[in-house]
């Protein structure tokens, strides 16, 4: 399920596994069309010595993983002692065609001259599935191309200083299906059929056969060319021999290392490995943002083969603190982008749905429209709530006037109107939806907490911008919700800070589940001082209560949490966010140096179990520390850059580190 590399430019995002494998690519938007669904791109190499084909996933590769610094081109050596061969690699996306370029380096490490092969198979399944797809040759471009309806990929490639301008042989043949298997078994004794057209369910493959001198080494390069049209293609395979590959990865690579440095942070005494988790997590983030506005989940679909379902959507709470993430970084053109998709996808009513496609449609859900035989919105409030406070605290940030007023009426006057409608009379607290971890029914100290925080917005939006009498109106609602979370949130006797409540057969009752979140809403949204006694009193129970015990450390998101659980002794399984949740209080609770080293040590926790090429998953397990669930997760990149984010502003507050953190707003960040 984990994607070691992700490559895109806004339109197509490509991913790549431990093996260097191409398992997804997402066109036109990041996030819906996956025209791989998780297959196998394979990678090999043949020597006419061995005569055995190895792909990249045999044991006999020792590879290491990387990108290249500040960038998003891969940085991959894979070494084969058995074949006395070296491989470089270097993968991207174009930042501006919809071209992935991959250049392929190939030494001969022995003292002998060797006739190798190289093999790069493809096997697509245009939008989504593989019928009717189709595969063929085009002589007139010497290139492979897949196309069913207004979606094309153009394969081909280039050997330097070599009498070829394309690759040597192909072949196209019908993929596992009516007893067919894959081209790639045809590349086994280093041969290809050159059969010239498929339909169906459809693959292909491509070698590049070349002489390596003794200690000589071989350049390729290959690429992918995306587009609706067969004429947009072939333009693009035109441009990249015209302008040549490598400068189109020399491009690449300069426009990535630019952006990340837009702004020119002081990270004072971060270790290097912390500076550059931060960056690289910006970068992450950044290729799971579609240039109409959403932020996707995650573009990993190792779920899709679990429960045939993806993280491939936009969910309204992680696009908002998706969105404080990188406007705090910064990035604000992002993040208006963002909040214009929210303001085409907000009901009448001004409800957000549980999730959305990038294209702005309906997402998949398992909410419910029924409760014990009444209506109930499936909806999570929580995430109406964190787009209008991510909304007011890009204004503080920005003070952008015109920007505000474009989205008054089509989004905060609209959620502010909802949230101070939907409460439930009994407790003065917001009606029952579903909690952010999407599982649970109920009245959410958590959701309360943004509703607070969404209500103080919206009036503090309308005192800038329009009707006085909102403003009132909206403050003294906030006011009542935060007096009534104190009132039934509240449990000493349980550990402090509860889940929340719920109706069982209209009885009210309380669910004591200490959950993470419950405790970082509190002070996350001024609830209460993060050094009121019953804050710290709550923080004391999550560390007690939630450490993961084992061996990995960590925090996870409830007691019991069965989400991939590993083990039915633990409390469940570790994750990124809820980590970074405590090293946040531990940050905003420091009064000098010494206490932001508790905050540090987290952050080296996060920077320990990262993978090699910076990726955070979901969660881990408690054993192993191996991922779990989909990665990335773009929701820990966030939340790593935020409380990095945090821990800059404390040292600017304490005088240590005048400004650490350029973008800091005048006003109260968050």
């Amino acid at each position: 399920m984990t994607r070691y590399f992700n490559l895109g430019n806004g339109g197509l995002l490509v991913c790549l596994d431990e093996n260097t494998f191409l398992r997804d690519v997402y066109y036109p938007y990041v996030g819906q069309e996956n025209h791989v669904n998780g297959l196998k791109h394979k990678f090999g190499v043949w020597t006419e010595t061995d005569e055995k084909l190895f792909w990249l996933d045999s044991d006999a590769w020792d590879k290491t993983l990387r990108y290249k610094k500040e960038t998003l081109v891969s940085d991959i050596k894979a070494v084969n002692n058995k074949l006395e061969l070296e491989i470089q690699i270097n993968d991207c996306v174009h930042y501006k065609e919809d071209i992935y370029l991959r250049k392929i380096v190939v030494k001969n490490n022995s003292s002998k001259k060797k006739e190798v092969k190289v093999f790069c198979h493809q096997v697509f399944q245009i939008m989504g599935d593989d019928f009717a797809n189709t595969v063929y040759y085009n002589p007139k471009s010497e290139s492979i191309i897949f196309y069913k309806g207004k979606r094309y990929f153009l394969i081909n490639g280039l050997m330097c200083n070599h009498e070829r301008r394309s690759f040597t042989e192909y072949s196209t043949g019908i993929f596992q299906d009516r007893g067919f298997q894959s081209t790639a078994l045809d590349a086994q004794d280093g041969k290809l059929c050159h059969n010239p057209i498929e339909h169906g369910s459809v693959d292909s493959i491509i070698s590049f056969n070349f002489e390596l001198e003794p200690e000589g080494e071989q350049t390729i390069y290959y690429w992918i060319c995306v587009g609706e049209k067969n004429g947009t293609v072939s333009r693009l395979n035109d441009y990249i021999f015209d302008v040549g590959p490598q400068k189109l990865i020399d491009q690449t690579e300069k426009h990535w290392e630019k952006w990340v440095n837009k702004i020119k942070f002081d990270f004072f005494n971060l270790n290097d490995d912390l500076v550059q988790l931060f960056k690289r997590s910006l970068l992450i983030v950044n290729t799971h943002v579609d240039k109409h506005g959403a932020f996707i989940a995650s573009s990993d679909s190792g779920t899709l083969f679990l429960k045939r379902d993806t993280y491939a959507y936009m969910w309204p709470r992680d696009g908002a603190l998706i969105a404080r993430s990188l406007d705090r970084a910064g990035y604000n053109d992002l993040t208006e982008k963002f909040f214009e998709f929210c303001c085409k996808v907000i009901t009448e009513q001004g409800y957000l749905f549980h999730k959305y496609n990038p294209d702005g449609s309906l997402g998949s859900s398992w909410h419910s429209w029924l409760h014990e035989n009444h209506l109930q919105l499936p909806i999570q409030e929580d995430q109406i709530a964190l787009v209008l406070d991510a909304m007011w605290k890009h204004y503080l940030q920005n003070k952008n006037d015109e920007y505000i007023k474009s989205i008054m009426d089509c989004f905060i006057r609209k959620a502010a109107k909802f949230m101070y409608e939907f409460i439930e009379p009994e407790v003065g607290l917001p009606k029952e939806s579903y909690d952010l971890w999407e599982e649970k029914l109920g009245i959410h100290t958590f959701t309360c907490a943004t509703v607070y925080a969404g209500l103080n917005a919206a009036a503090k939006f309308e005192k800038e911008f329009g009707q006085a009498q909102e403003v009132d109106k909206y403050f003294n609602m906030a006011q009542k919700i935060k007096e009534n979370i104190l009132k039934y949130l509240y449990d000493e006797k349980n550990g402090g800070f509860i889940k929340g409540l719920f109706y069982e057969k209209d009885e009210l009752k309380k669910d004591i589940t200490i959950d993470s979140s419950s405790v970082y809403g509190i002070f996350e949204y001024e609830i209460l001082d993060p050094l009121d006694k019953k804050v710290e009193f709550s923080i004391q129970t999550f560390k007690k209560k939630l450490l993961s015990h084992d061996s990995v450390g960590g925090y996870v998101r409830y007691e019991n949490d069965n989400y991939y659980r590993v083990d039915e002794k633990g409390p469940g399984n570790p994750w990124f966010i809820t980590t970074l949740w405590l090293a946040e209080y531990y940050v905003i609770t420091s009064k000098n140096q010494e206490d932001l080293k508790r905050a540090i040590e987290l952050f080296d926790w996060v920077n320990k179990y990262k993978l090699s090429t910076g990726v955070l998953s979901e969660q881990l397990n408690p054993y192993t520390g191996k991922p779990l669930s989909v990665a990335p997760l773009t929701w820990s990149h966030a939340a790593y850059v935020i409380a990095v984010n945090k821990y800059l502003e404390k040292l600017d507050e304490l005088g240590i580190c005048k400004m650490c953190n350029p973008p800091k707003m005048k006003n109260n960040m968050d």
